[in-house]
Protein backbone atom coordinates (compact mmCIF):
# COMPACT_ATOMS: atom_id res chain seq x y z
CA UNK A 1 0.00 0.00 0.00
CA UNK A 2 3.03 2.37 0.72
CA UNK A 3 3.13 5.11 -2.44
CA UNK A 4 5.55 8.31 -2.52
CA UNK A 5 3.45 11.45 -2.32
CA UNK A 6 5.10 12.43 -5.48
CA UNK A 7 3.42 9.31 -7.27
CA UNK A 8 0.24 9.94 -6.03
CA UNK A 9 0.36 13.88 -6.94
CA UNK A 10 2.00 12.38 -10.74
CA UNK A 11 -0.80 9.45 -11.50
CA UNK A 12 -2.38 11.05 -14.15
CA UNK A 13 -5.26 13.70 -14.77
CA UNK A 14 -4.45 17.05 -14.13
CA UNK A 15 -3.54 17.85 -10.82
CA UNK A 16 -5.72 20.70 -8.87
CA UNK A 17 -4.63 22.20 -6.04
CA UNK A 18 -0.85 22.13 -4.81
CA UNK A 19 0.70 24.17 -7.67
CA UNK A 20 3.62 25.95 -7.43
CA UNK A 21 2.01 29.30 -6.41
CA UNK A 22 -0.41 27.54 -3.43
CA UNK A 23 1.93 24.87 -2.88
CA UNK A 24 2.53 25.18 1.02
CA UNK A 25 4.47 21.60 1.72
CA UNK A 26 7.57 23.00 1.33
CA UNK A 27 11.00 21.21 1.77
CA UNK A 28 11.68 23.23 4.87
CA UNK A 29 7.74 23.05 6.59
CA UNK A 30 7.63 19.13 5.93
CA UNK A 31 11.25 18.86 7.49
CA UNK A 32 9.55 20.62 10.63
CA UNK A 33 6.84 19.29 10.85
CA UNK A 34 8.36 16.00 9.82
CA UNK A 35 5.64 15.00 7.37
CA UNK A 36 5.71 11.64 6.29
CA UNK A 37 6.20 11.15 2.44
CA UNK A 38 4.78 8.12 2.15
CA UNK A 39 1.31 7.07 2.01
CA UNK A 40 0.43 5.69 5.48
CA UNK A 41 -3.23 5.74 5.41
CA UNK A 42 -5.34 3.06 6.57
CA UNK A 43 -7.22 2.71 3.31
CA UNK A 44 -5.87 2.39 -0.12
CA UNK A 45 -5.49 5.27 -2.41
CA UNK A 46 -8.74 5.50 -5.20
CA UNK A 47 -7.37 6.14 -8.82
CA UNK A 48 -10.35 8.43 -9.32
CA UNK A 49 -8.51 11.62 -7.58
CA UNK A 50 -5.18 13.23 -6.83
CA UNK A 51 -3.44 13.63 -3.50
CA UNK A 52 -0.91 15.88 -1.78
CA UNK A 53 0.06 16.68 1.39
CA UNK A 54 -0.38 20.74 2.52
CA UNK A 55 -0.37 22.79 5.59
CA UNK A 56 -2.14 25.97 6.83
CA UNK A 57 -2.01 28.31 9.86
CA UNK A 58 -4.73 29.01 12.38
CA UNK A 59 -5.59 32.13 14.75
CA UNK A 60 -3.39 30.77 17.44
CA UNK A 61 -0.51 30.43 15.38
CA UNK A 62 -0.67 26.74 15.03
CA UNK A 63 0.54 25.15 11.61
CA UNK A 64 -1.94 22.50 10.53
CA UNK A 65 -0.70 19.20 8.20
CA UNK A 66 -3.45 18.09 6.14
CA UNK A 67 -4.30 15.88 2.74
CA UNK A 68 -6.00 17.67 0.22
CA UNK A 69 -7.84 15.34 -2.43
CA UNK A 70 -8.66 16.54 -5.61
CA UNK A 71 -10.84 14.63 -8.95
CA UNK A 72 -9.32 14.07 -11.67
CA UNK A 73 -9.93 16.35 -14.59
CA UNK A 74 -8.66 16.87 -17.97
CA UNK A 75 -5.48 19.22 -18.48
CA UNK A 76 -6.69 22.79 -19.58
CA UNK A 77 -4.39 25.30 -19.80
CA UNK A 78 -7.04 28.38 -20.71
CA UNK A 79 -8.85 27.95 -17.74
CA UNK A 80 -9.03 26.75 -13.94
CA UNK A 81 -12.78 25.06 -13.09
CA UNK A 82 -13.48 25.84 -9.52
CA UNK A 83 -15.28 23.26 -7.34
CA UNK A 84 -17.30 23.38 -4.39
CA UNK A 85 -15.06 21.92 -1.40
CA UNK A 86 -15.22 20.09 1.81
CA UNK A 87 -12.99 20.13 5.25
CA UNK A 88 -13.14 17.32 7.12
CA UNK A 89 -11.87 16.01 10.27
CA UNK A 90 -12.36 13.38 13.30
CA UNK A 91 -13.31 11.01 14.89
CA UNK A 92 -11.87 12.99 18.52
CA UNK A 93 -8.41 11.02 19.06
CA UNK A 94 -8.12 10.24 15.36
CA UNK A 95 -5.83 11.01 12.51
CA UNK A 96 -6.12 12.35 9.03
CA UNK A 97 -4.69 8.84 7.84
CA UNK A 98 -8.27 6.93 9.04
CA UNK A 99 -11.31 8.14 9.19
CA UNK A 100 -11.26 11.82 7.95
CA UNK A 101 -9.19 10.56 5.22
CA UNK A 102 -11.73 8.15 3.65
CA UNK A 103 -14.18 10.59 3.97
CA UNK A 104 -12.14 13.38 2.23
CA UNK A 105 -11.01 10.64 -1.03
CA UNK A 106 -14.64 9.71 -1.21
CA UNK A 107 -16.06 13.28 -1.49
CA UNK A 108 -13.41 13.87 -3.88
CA UNK A 109 -14.36 11.05 -6.10
CA UNK A 110 -17.60 12.69 -6.34
CA UNK A 111 -16.25 16.10 -7.87
CA UNK A 112 -15.77 18.04 -4.66
CA UNK A 113 -11.94 19.27 -3.39
CA UNK A 114 -11.87 17.47 0.09
CA UNK A 115 -9.09 18.74 2.95
CA UNK A 116 -8.51 16.04 5.73
CA UNK A 117 -6.83 17.82 8.62
CA UNK A 118 -5.15 16.81 11.91
CA UNK A 119 -6.52 19.16 14.75
CA UNK A 120 -3.87 21.33 16.38
CA UNK A 121 -1.67 19.03 18.78
CA UNK A 122 -2.49 15.75 17.16
CA UNK A 123 -1.41 13.84 14.62
CA UNK A 124 1.38 15.48 12.07
CA UNK A 125 0.25 19.24 12.96
CA UNK A 126 1.65 21.18 15.51
CA UNK A 127 1.37 22.37 18.81
CA UNK A 128 2.83 21.76 22.42
CA UNK A 129 2.45 19.64 24.62
CA UNK A 130 0.86 16.64 22.23
CA UNK A 131 -2.98 15.48 22.43
CA UNK A 132 -4.40 18.33 24.03
CA UNK A 133 -7.81 19.96 23.26
CA UNK A 134 -9.84 22.92 23.68
CA UNK A 135 -13.40 23.68 22.43
CA UNK A 136 -11.91 27.37 21.11
CA UNK A 137 -8.98 25.73 19.46
CA UNK A 138 -10.51 22.78 17.75
CA UNK A 139 -13.23 25.34 16.43
CA UNK A 140 -10.76 27.51 14.87
CA UNK A 141 -9.28 24.72 13.42
CA UNK A 142 -12.72 24.23 11.25
CA UNK A 143 -12.24 27.82 10.50
CA UNK A 144 -8.84 28.31 9.45
CA UNK A 145 -9.35 25.17 6.77
CA UNK A 146 -12.04 26.90 5.65
CA UNK A 147 -9.59 30.10 5.07
CA UNK A 148 -7.29 27.81 3.11
CA UNK A 149 -9.94 26.09 1.09
CA UNK A 150 -11.37 30.06 0.35
CA UNK A 151 -7.86 30.83 -1.05
CA UNK A 152 -6.93 27.99 -3.07
CA UNK A 153 -7.36 28.45 -7.48
CA UNK A 154 -9.90 25.62 -7.90
CA UNK A 155 -12.29 26.22 -4.76
CA UNK A 156 -15.43 28.21 -5.17
CA UNK A 157 -15.06 30.29 -2.27
CA UNK A 158 -18.85 30.65 -1.85
CA UNK A 159 -19.44 26.72 -2.14
CA UNK A 160 -17.65 25.48 1.48
CA UNK A 161 -19.25 22.78 3.89
CA UNK A 162 -17.26 20.42 6.04
CA UNK A 163 -17.62 17.30 7.95
CA UNK A 164 -16.83 16.51 11.50
CA UNK A 165 -16.82 12.71 12.40
CA UNK A 166 -17.70 11.49 16.13
CA UNK A 167 -16.74 14.30 18.78
CA UNK A 168 -15.89 16.36 15.74
CA UNK A 169 -19.26 16.39 14.45
CA UNK A 170 -19.92 18.35 17.72
CA UNK A 171 -17.15 20.83 16.98
CA UNK A 172 -18.52 20.83 12.86
CA UNK A 173 -21.31 21.58 14.23
CA UNK A 174 -20.52 24.75 16.86
CA UNK A 175 -18.08 25.97 13.96
CA UNK A 176 -21.35 26.30 11.48
CA UNK A 177 -23.07 28.45 14.02
CA UNK A 178 -20.16 30.54 14.32
CA UNK A 179 -18.72 30.83 10.32
CA UNK A 180 -21.19 31.83 8.01
CA UNK A 181 -18.82 30.91 5.40
CA UNK A 182 -19.66 27.19 5.84
CA UNK A 183 -22.74 26.38 3.66
CA UNK A 184 -23.24 22.96 4.22
CA UNK A 185 -22.14 20.40 7.91
CA UNK A 186 -22.25 17.00 8.06
CA UNK A 187 -22.26 15.74 11.58
CA UNK A 188 -21.33 11.89 11.07
CA UNK A 189 -22.20 9.43 14.52
CA UNK A 190 -20.88 13.08 16.67
CA UNK A 191 -20.57 13.25 19.80
CA UNK A 192 -20.90 16.52 22.23
CA UNK A 193 -17.48 16.63 23.85
CA UNK A 194 -18.61 18.60 26.46
CA UNK A 195 -21.83 16.91 27.52
CA UNK A 196 -20.06 14.16 27.62
CA UNK A 197 -16.67 15.52 28.97
CA UNK A 198 -19.00 16.91 32.12
CA UNK A 199 -21.82 14.66 32.19
CA UNK A 200 -20.34 11.12 31.54
CA UNK A 201 -21.70 8.71 29.21
CA UNK A 202 -25.56 8.57 28.85
CA UNK A 203 -25.21 11.30 31.55
CA UNK A 204 -24.57 8.78 34.48
CA UNK A 205 -22.71 11.58 36.09
CA UNK A 206 -24.44 14.75 35.76
CA UNK A 207 -24.58 15.77 39.22
CA UNK A 208 -22.99 18.40 41.22
CA UNK A 209 -21.03 15.62 43.45
CA UNK A 210 -19.49 13.92 40.44
CA UNK A 211 -18.40 16.73 38.49
CA UNK A 212 -16.37 17.88 41.98
CA UNK A 213 -14.63 14.88 42.18
CA UNK A 214 -13.31 15.04 38.86
CA UNK A 215 -12.09 17.86 39.05
CA UNK A 216 -10.35 17.27 42.34
CA UNK A 217 -8.91 14.64 40.72
CA UNK A 218 -7.73 16.74 37.84
CA UNK A 219 -6.80 19.95 40.14
CA UNK A 220 -3.85 17.19 41.51
CA UNK A 221 -3.23 16.08 38.44
CA UNK A 222 -2.33 18.74 36.91
CA UNK A 223 0.63 19.20 39.21
CA UNK A 224 1.16 15.44 39.84
CA UNK A 225 2.25 14.92 36.64
CA UNK A 226 0.63 17.30 33.95
CA UNK A 227 2.21 15.35 31.03
CA UNK A 228 0.83 11.96 31.67
CA UNK A 229 -1.31 9.92 28.85
CA UNK A 230 -4.62 8.81 29.64
CA UNK A 231 -4.45 5.76 27.27
CA UNK A 232 -5.87 5.56 24.17
CA UNK A 233 -8.85 1.95 23.47
CA UNK A 234 -8.29 -0.30 26.38
CA UNK A 235 -5.67 -3.51 25.53
CA UNK A 236 -5.70 -6.16 25.91
CA UNK A 237 -9.95 -6.22 25.70
CA UNK A 238 -12.00 -7.11 28.67
CA UNK A 239 -14.30 -10.04 28.19
CA UNK A 240 -16.97 -8.28 29.39
CA UNK A 241 -16.43 -5.19 27.30
CA UNK A 242 -19.49 -3.17 26.92
CA UNK A 243 -20.13 -3.69 22.95
CA UNK A 244 -19.07 -0.18 21.81
CA UNK A 245 -15.64 -0.51 23.33
CA UNK A 246 -15.04 -3.89 21.78
CA UNK A 247 -16.44 -1.85 18.56
CA UNK A 248 -13.54 0.76 18.92
CA UNK A 249 -11.13 -1.68 19.60
CA UNK A 250 -11.99 -3.23 16.47
CA UNK A 251 -11.30 -0.11 14.51
CA UNK A 252 -8.60 1.41 16.37
CA UNK A 253 -6.62 -1.51 17.54
CA UNK A 254 -6.51 -3.65 14.53
CA UNK A 255 -5.04 -3.70 10.98
CA UNK A 256 -8.92 -2.25 10.23
CA UNK A 257 -7.84 1.39 11.00
CA UNK A 258 -4.55 1.24 13.97
CA UNK A 259 -2.40 3.63 12.49
CA UNK A 260 0.48 5.01 14.60
CA UNK A 261 -0.07 8.86 14.87
CA UNK A 262 -3.19 8.05 16.34
CA UNK A 263 -3.73 8.72 20.20
CA UNK A 264 -6.92 6.21 19.97
CA UNK A 265 -4.67 3.78 18.75
CA UNK A 266 -1.79 4.34 21.03
CA UNK A 267 -1.35 6.08 24.59
CA UNK A 268 -4.78 8.18 23.98
CA UNK A 269 -5.04 11.97 25.35
CA UNK A 270 -3.21 13.42 28.09
CA UNK A 271 -5.08 12.91 31.51
CA UNK A 272 -5.41 16.86 31.90
CA UNK A 273 -5.90 17.21 27.59
CA UNK A 274 -9.87 17.62 27.60
CA UNK A 275 -10.12 19.30 31.00
CA UNK A 276 -11.94 22.32 29.17
CA UNK A 277 -14.33 20.41 27.36
CA UNK A 278 -15.73 18.95 31.08
CA UNK A 279 -16.34 22.51 31.96
CA UNK A 280 -18.05 24.07 29.13
CA UNK A 281 -21.37 23.82 26.74
CA UNK A 282 -20.49 24.18 23.11
CA UNK A 283 -23.60 23.74 21.28
CA UNK A 284 -25.67 27.06 22.85
CA UNK A 285 -26.40 28.88 19.37
CA UNK A 286 -26.56 25.64 16.96
CA UNK A 287 -30.57 26.72 16.56
CA UNK A 288 -29.50 29.64 14.99
CA UNK A 289 -27.24 28.29 12.21
CA UNK A 290 -29.11 29.20 8.94
CA UNK A 291 -27.14 26.75 6.77
CA UNK A 292 -27.65 23.40 6.22
CA UNK A 293 -26.76 20.36 7.88
CA UNK A 294 -27.17 16.63 7.29
CA UNK A 295 -26.72 14.87 11.20
CA UNK A 296 -25.95 11.08 10.74
CA UNK A 297 -26.20 8.18 13.09
CA UNK A 298 -26.33 4.69 13.39
CA UNK A 299 -29.43 3.30 14.29
CA UNK A 300 -27.34 0.75 16.95
CA UNK A 301 -24.95 3.46 17.97
CA UNK A 302 -24.06 3.91 21.73
CA UNK A 303 -23.82 7.48 20.86
CA UNK A 304 -27.33 8.03 18.93
CA UNK A 305 -28.76 10.03 21.54
CA UNK A 306 -26.39 12.73 21.53
CA UNK A 307 -26.90 13.05 17.77
CA UNK A 308 -30.62 12.97 17.96
CA UNK A 309 -30.55 15.85 20.91
CA UNK A 310 -27.91 17.99 19.26
CA UNK A 311 -30.56 17.65 16.01
CA UNK A 312 -33.72 18.36 18.27
CA UNK A 313 -31.99 21.55 20.30
CA UNK A 314 -30.48 22.92 16.72
CA UNK A 315 -34.17 22.71 14.92
CA UNK A 316 -36.60 23.13 17.95
CA UNK A 317 -34.34 25.35 20.45
CA UNK A 318 -34.55 22.76 23.72
CA UNK A 319 -33.97 19.33 23.75
CA UNK A 320 -33.97 16.46 26.37
CA UNK A 321 -30.27 17.14 28.03
CA UNK A 322 -29.86 20.44 27.42
CA UNK A 323 -30.18 22.94 30.05
CA UNK A 324 -31.03 25.96 27.84
CA UNK A 325 -33.88 26.52 25.52
CA UNK A 326 -33.61 28.70 22.66
CA UNK A 327 -35.78 29.84 19.72
CA UNK A 328 -36.88 27.71 17.19
CA UNK A 329 -34.23 27.93 14.14
CA UNK A 330 -35.41 30.55 11.93
CA UNK A 331 -34.40 27.99 9.02
CA UNK A 332 -35.78 24.36 9.81
CA UNK A 333 -36.33 23.33 6.43
CA UNK A 334 -32.48 22.69 5.51
CA UNK A 335 -31.74 19.99 8.40
CA UNK A 336 -32.23 16.59 8.09
CA UNK A 337 -31.42 13.72 10.14
CA UNK A 338 -30.29 10.91 9.06
CA UNK A 339 -30.36 7.48 10.89
CA UNK A 340 -28.32 4.04 9.44
CA UNK A 341 -30.12 0.92 9.73
CA UNK A 342 -28.27 -1.68 11.57
CA UNK A 343 -25.38 0.31 12.03
CA UNK A 344 -22.99 0.65 15.14
CA UNK A 345 -21.41 3.85 15.95
CA UNK A 346 -17.99 2.98 14.53
CA UNK A 347 -19.27 1.52 11.01
CA UNK A 348 -19.68 5.27 9.85
CA UNK A 349 -16.10 5.62 10.68
CA UNK A 350 -15.52 3.35 7.46
CA UNK A 351 -18.96 1.90 6.86
CA UNK A 352 -17.72 -1.25 8.70
CA UNK A 353 -15.36 -2.13 5.93
CA UNK A 354 -13.96 -5.43 5.73
CA UNK A 355 -12.94 -4.83 2.22
CA UNK A 356 -10.18 -2.64 3.10
CA UNK A 357 -8.11 -5.47 5.02
CA UNK A 358 -9.39 -8.50 2.55
CA UNK A 359 -11.11 -10.01 5.56
CA UNK A 360 -14.44 -11.14 6.20
CA UNK A 361 -17.45 -10.01 4.31
CA UNK A 362 -17.59 -6.84 2.50
CA UNK A 363 -19.88 -4.15 3.48
CA UNK A 364 -20.39 -0.16 3.10
CA UNK A 365 -22.87 1.59 5.31
CA UNK A 366 -21.91 5.21 4.98
CA UNK A 367 -24.35 6.41 2.07
CA UNK A 368 -21.71 8.25 0.23
CA UNK A 369 -23.59 9.44 -3.08
CA UNK A 370 -26.24 10.67 -0.37
CA UNK A 371 -23.83 13.06 1.76
CA UNK A 372 -22.25 13.91 -1.79
CA UNK A 373 -26.54 14.78 -3.30
CA UNK A 374 -26.42 16.76 0.16
CA UNK A 375 -23.73 18.94 -0.29
CA UNK A 376 -24.39 19.35 -4.10
CA UNK A 377 -27.37 20.55 -3.06
CA UNK A 378 -26.57 22.80 -0.59
CA UNK A 379 -23.45 24.16 -2.01
CA UNK A 380 -24.89 25.40 -5.68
Amino acid sequence: MKQTVLAAVLMGGMFMGCTDKEQTTKEEIMTTLNLTREWDKVFPLSEKVNHCKVTFETQYGLTLAADLYTPKVESSESRVEKFPAIAVSGPFGATKEQSSGLYAMRMAERGFVALAFDPSFTGESSGEPRRTASPDINTEDFMAAVDFLSKQDNVDAERIGIIGICGWGGIALNAAAADTRIKATVASTMYDMTRVSGNGYFDSEDKEESRHAAREALAKQRLADPMAMAGGVIDPLPDDAPQFVKDYYDYYKTERGYHARSGNSNDGWRVVGTQAYANARFLYYINEIRSAVLVMHGEKAHSRYLGEAAFNYMVEGKAEGYNTVGKPNPNPDNKQLLIIPGASHCDLYDGGFTELTGKGEPKNMIPWDTLAAFFQENLK
